[in-house]
């Protein structure tokens, strides 16, 4: 029997995703967001929610751009931090040592010691509750090549994403492959 636990943020996963901006003196800035996923493949776009009393806010109004760097299990401490901190009163990039590198693509800076990056263009905003939805474009990914499956697309086994468990607020990774989409269900068709 299931029991109810009322209306309540628990999907499960999360993403553990770190936000990069510039803040609004157009310092390198970023912060842990968990409400995100991709909302488009055409246009290839992403969506991450934050509120906008967040500092990292104002800085991704004012540049018109953010990027998304997918947390590894190696640095999980310091994407903590990235959440816990706020970029108004430290600069976390000294703080933990990680490095902001700026963008060729969009007005927006990336952590450079991730190993996955997704560099957005703001195209919309939607208010919903205490969040804003921000739409991002997706103008570039960038991966480390060593985290490469097959030289084109990121390797989740070598990558190993942070993902966050709302409820119990606690970090996990990922799992063992179970087989392939679109293949698996395929025992079910008729022919």
């Amino acid at each position: 029997m299931k029991k109810s636990l009322g209306a309540k943020t628990l999907a499960q996963p999360t993403p553990v995703w770190a936000v990069g901006a510039y803040d609004e003196d157009d310092k390198p800035n970023a912060m842990i967001a968990a409400w995100g996923g991709i909302c488009s493949s055409e246009p290839p776009c992403l969506v991450v929610s934050l509120r906008p009393s967040r500092h990292t806010y104002a800085g991704i109004m004012k540049h018109k751009a953010f990027t998304v760097n997918v947390c590894p299990k190696s640095l999980a401490a310091e994407s903590d931090y990235l959440g816990i901190v706020s970029g108004k009163k430290e600069d976390k990039f000294k703080v933990t040592g990680l490095t902001p590198k700026r963008s060729d693509i969009v007005d927006a800076p990336y952590i450079d010691d991730f190993p996955l990056i997704i560099e957005c263009e703001l195209l919309h905003t939607y208010k919903v509750g205490v969040h804003t939805m921000l739409i991002g474009e997706i103008k570039d990914v960038k991966c480390d090549e060593d985290k490469l499956v097959d030289g084109k697309n990121p390797d989740v086994e070598k990558i190993l994403p942070l993902i966050f468990t709302p409820g119990i607020r606690a970090y996990h990774t990922i799992g063992e492959h179970v087989g392939q989409a679109f293949s698996m269900g395929k025992k079910f068709m008729k022919d």
